[in-house]
């Protein structure tokens, strides 16, 4: 198991919630391919999407819906700071999962995050286990609570 699995995992078990990642037969790097490898809509799919913010040099997390795109000017002003390309060296030092497999929970380091209400119109969501092929399914609230994340309105 990888450390990032092992990550995500431990942090869904010290919560105290029994729910294991599963391992998809196929990638899941993007939210149609999670969509398509759990059978569900593709707004059940809890996406990470991680900007930079300019001001704090901090990586800052949007949980979208799977159809939703992230707008970047309503993320800036949710964020409070200017918003710009977060890369690969930079998610990984914050968030300990690489591109692809980018876990709303089990991050290395706090991270501010914002939550998108579209998901919360589901019973059950997934949301990426910190590999490109492990998902895991979980109530929107479960997921709220666990991340931190704040209601806000950041799509287009």
């Amino acid at each position: 198991m990888s450390k990032s699995l092992k990550r995500v995992t431990r942090a869904l078990s010290d919560a105290g919630h029994d729910i294991t990642p599963l391992e998809m037969p196929s990638e899941t790097r993007t939210a149609q391919q999670a969509a398509d490898a759990a059978g569900c809509h593709l707004d059940q799919i809890a996406k990470s999407i991680i900007f930079l913010g300019e001001t704090s040099g901090e990586a800052i997390l949007f949980i979208t819906a799977g159809g939703n795109k992230v707008d970047a000017a309503k993320a800036s002003d949710v964020a409070g700071e200017p918003l710009g390309k977060a890369d690969a060296a930079l998610i990984r030092k914050q968030t300990g999962f690489a591109i692809g497999g980018v876990s709303p929970i089990g991050h290395l380091n706090p991270i501010r995050a914002f939550w998108d209400a579209r998901l919360s119109e589901f019973d059950e969501v997934f949301a990426a286990g910190g590999t490109p092929r492990h998902i895991f399914p979980i109530a929107p609230t479960t997921l709220i609570a666990l991340s931190g994340a704040n209601s806000a309105e950041f799509t287009s």
